[in-house]
């Protein structure tokens, strides 16, 4: 039976990496197996793979059978292409030069690729940061107007209660103290004025 490359689980639950191994067919999938290659975790974002390139090449030139999730990891890191490559040099179709010049070109891109992706998740990451933090700071400003109000609320009946104390009157009724004295005053006027008008004396 041919050696497959496949994934074997590590990790606690719900969060779990993977180890990339040369293992027999019939193996367990968490069981005995020849050689490990890589790491791979798809908990990151991008996923963390760790391959060794050359191992991974050399097996499967030698007719390793990679499972789908495998052939997926190998895909992107490049090797499954770089085996294409070197399948058309033993055809004759190019040389081992070419083979070289095509993968760097291709590397290079795929690299490039990353590169944005990554950048566009620190920017998304960034914006979400700033969106969050507006929220609170809207939360904080509410907060702090209400309690404003409620100190206001406060220091206020504090002062009525403390002039209540005091026994100061309300300044309605300290108007209505002064009105009939007021009115006294202009009742005396106006019999003043009529005790020394000439009429009067000629009356």
């Amino acid at each position: 039976m041919p050696a497959k490359i496949r994934l074997t689980r590590h990790g606690r639950k719900k969060s779990p990496f993977y180890h990339i191994v040369i293992a027999d067919s019939r193996a367990p999938r968490d069981g005995k197996f020849i050689e490990r290659i890589g790491i791979y975790n798809p908990n990151t974002n991008p996923a963390t793979i760790e391959l060794d390139f050359d191992s991974a090449l050399d097996w499967l030139q030698k007719g390793a059978q990679p499972t789908d999730t495998c052939r997926a990891i190998l895909s992107y890191k490049g090797v499954l292409y770089k085996n294409h490559l070197l399948n058309g040099v033993k055809k004759g179709a190019f040389s081992e030069e070419e083979v070289e010049k095509r993968f760097q070109s291709w590397l290079s891109a795929k690299e490039q690729k990353i590169q944005t992706k990554v950048e566009g998740l620190d920017i998304e990451a960034r914006e979400e940061a700033k969106k969050i933090f507006e929220a609170e700071s809207k939360v904080n400003e509410a907060r702090a107007e209400e309690i404003a109000r409620r100190t206001s609320k406060l220091a206020d009946e504090a002062a009525a209660v403390e002039a209540e104390a005091k026994g100061e009157k309300d300044p309605v009724e300290v108007v209505e103290d002064v009105k009939p004295v007021e009115e006294q005053a202009a009742k005396t006027e106006v019999a003043a004025e009529k005790t020394d008008s000439p009429v009067e004396e000629k009356k």
